[in-house]
């Protein structure tokens, strides 16, 4: 019993920011590899960034030296600050996360997705 949950989208104009969350509840052990995915109407999903249990990141490079993925272990959560967004950023955004329950099985769970629009 694990669910995930994104906050934090929105419509913003090109230039503008947003800070996404992603809050991981239920029974759980760990938290492993987390990390953010993104979905335009279209298109395919897409890997946007990664971090690591120990803080290692990954990003895709589009989005590299824009957008900075951290976590808070201690509030079993993940967050994707957006910097410089641009129009092609626009998609749902999903967070993703491997958990190890505390049963010590281990799986990949979603979240529902939240809505970034960046507009004029």
């Amino acid at each position: 019993q694990v669910q995930l949950v994104e906050s934090g989208g929105g419509l913003v104009q090109p230039g503008g920011s947003l800070r996404l969350s992603c809050v991981a509840s239920g029974s759980i052990l760990s938290l492993n590899t987390m990390g953010w995915y993104r979905q335009a109407p279209g298109k395919q999903r897409e890997l946007v960034a990664t971090i690591t249990s120990g803080g290692r990141t990954n990003y895709a490079m589009s989005v590299k030296g824009r957008f900075t993925i951290s976590r808070d272990n201690a509030k079993n959560t993940v967050y994707l600050q957006m910097n410089s967004l641009k129009p092609d950023d626009t998609a749902v955004y999903f967070c993703n996360s491997d958990v190890t329950g505390r049963l010590g099985l281990r799986y990949v769970y979603w979240g529902q997705g939240t809505q970034v629009t960046v507009s004029s």
